[in-house]
């Protein structure tokens, strides 16, 4: 069922990118710099949800047993979808003008570590 709607979707905007879908073209340009600043900035938000809610973060940088490795939830840590939808678009959004200017960057210079992000 997921494929089918995908590929029609991608059938139709072959042809041109929908002005509305342009700032995807610019993630997908730099995926690995978005990839490897997502993930401490996710980190960075739920170290502030956990003091915003508890007081404390340190279930953020401990875990009490090996079943628990690397990190344990606090109590009541369980967010809504809606919320956990929230966090992402403003992740998304937040990293977007640090992907357009590194895209812009890998596109005048020529560096080889460039390449690799």
């Amino acid at each position: 069922m997921t494929l089918g709607p995908t590929m029609l979707f991608l059938r139709a905007v072959d042809a041109a990118v929908p002005r509305w879908l342009r700032p995807a073209l610019i993630v997908g340009k730099v995926p690995m710099f978005y990839y490897l600043l997502h993930v401490p900035l996710m980190h960075i938000i739920a170290v502030i949800a956990c003091y915003a809610r508890y007081g404390q973060a340190h279930w953020m940088f401990e875990s009490p047993s090996i079943e628990y490795f690397p990190t344990s939830r606090p109590p009541g840590w369980n967010y809504s979808l809606l919320v956990v939808y929230l966090i992402w678009v403003f992740v998304v959004v937040a990293l977007y003008p640090l992907c357009k200017r590194f895209a812009a960057l890998k596109q005048r210079r020529n560096d080889a570590w460039l390449s690799y992000l």
